[in-house]
C-alpha cells in the first residue's frame, strides 16, 4: 500500500502545483512547476525501470502481460488498488495536458514551463509497473507450451 499512497500523494502535489501555476503563473512559480514536473518524471523513470526489471525476473515463473503490468487489469490488482492507481495516472494525463494547453505561452512567446507536465504520467505508469511487479497476481507460467506465432512456423522455417 505504500506505493499506492506515494502515487496518490505525488499526484496531489502535481495537481496543486500545476493548478496554482495556471492561475498565478509568475516567474518563481513557473520555475517551481518545471522543477516539480522534472522530479516527478525522474521518479517515474526510476520506478519504471525498477518495476520492469522486477517483472522480467518474475516472468520466469509468472505470465506477465504488459497491460496487466502497467494498467493493473485482468485481476492483477484488487479493484481498489486498480482504481486508485489508474485514477492517479488519468489525473496526471489530464492535468499535464490541461496545464500545457491552458498556458501554452509564456509572456507572449510560444512554449510554457507547464508543458513539462506532459512528462509526469510516466510517474503513474512507473508506479503501476512497480506495484504490479512486486504485489500483482499473475498466472503461473506454463512451460512447454508454444505461443501462437511460434506455432505457425514449421521446423523448416516456413509458415504453415
Amino acid at each position: 500500500m505504500k506505493i499506492v499512497k506515494i502515487n496518490l500523494v505525488l499526484t496531489a502535489v502535481f495537481v496543486f502545483i500545476t493548478c496554482l501555476a495556471v492561475v498565478v503563473f509568475n516567474p518563481p512559480l513557473r520555475r517551481l512547476v518545471a522543477i516539480v514536473d522534472l522530479v516527478l518524471f525522474a521518479v517515474g523513470v526510476a520506478a519504471f525501470i525498477w518495476g520492469y526489471f522486477s517483472a522480467v525476473q518474475r516472468s520466469r515463473s509468472d505470465e506477465i502481460s504488459v497491460a496487466g503490468l502497467f494498467l493493473l487489469i485482468d485481476g492483477v490488482a484488487s479493484p481498489f488498488v486498480m482504481r486508485a492507481m489508474n485514477a492517479a495516472l488519468a489525473t496526471q494525463v489530464f492535468i499535464g495536458l490541461g496545464g500545457a494547453i491552458i498556458r501554452s505561452s509564456t509572456d507572449g512567446v510560444a512554449g510554457s514551463t507547464l508543458a513539462f507536465g506532459v512528462l509526469v504520467p510516466l510517474l503513474g505508469l512507473g508506479l503501476n509497473g512497480l506495484w504490479a511487479s512486486k504485489y500483482g497476481e499473475f498466472g503461473k507460467r506454463i512451460f512447454g507450451e508454444v505461443s501462437a506465432p511460434e506455432a505457425e512456423i514449421g521446423k523448416d522455417g516456413e509458415h504453415g
